[in-house]
């Protein structure tokens, strides 16, 4: 997978994984920093992909058995390493990937394992919140903490 990912990178076509034209890892870029994420699409990979479902357990639900932020460090660490029979690699001085992609791992972990209970409904930057609210005909702008904490 990682290989294919970085397939752009080595030709010289693109300088990251996240601007790597059809690339599953650009759709995963792009799913993971979608903005007004609901509980449908939390956690949950774009449509085509296996899905990451974490480290090793049992039961272990179907899936690819690590996390999405440890598969971004793993092609970002890839992509940097210089190859003699390669013509591109990811530049040594850009910063790690969910840095570039502004995901904080402990916040995006936290999310991920307790979005139902911090969340409950909704979920989103809290101006978001406030208009889904508002479509909605809430009173109250249930998450709104958590959302304020996470964006």
């Amino acid at each position: 997978m990682v290989y294919v990912d970085l397939n752009p990178i080595r030709a010289k076509m693109a300088a990251t994984p996240e601007t790597s034209a059809h690339t599953s890892v650009k759709r995963r870029c792009e799913a993971a920093t979608s903005a007004g994420r609901t509980p449908e699409v939390i956690g949950k990979q774009p449509i085509g992909l296996e899905r990451f479902t974490g480290n090793p357990r049992e039961p272990m639900p179907e899936g690819l058995a690590y996390r999405l932020t440890d598969y971004l460090e793993l092609v970002d660490w890839t992509g940097r390493q210089i190859r003699e029979d390669k013509r591109g690699s990811i530049d040594k001085d850009l910063p790690e990937i969910l840095t570039r992609l502004e995901i904080d791992e402990d916040d995006w972990l936290y999310m991920t394992q307790n979005f139902e209970s911090s969340f409950k409904t909704l979920v989103g930057s809290v101006h978001k919140l406030r208009k889904a609210c508002e479509a909605l005909g809430y009173k109250r702008m249930p998450g709104r903490a958590a959302c304020e904490w996470l964006f």
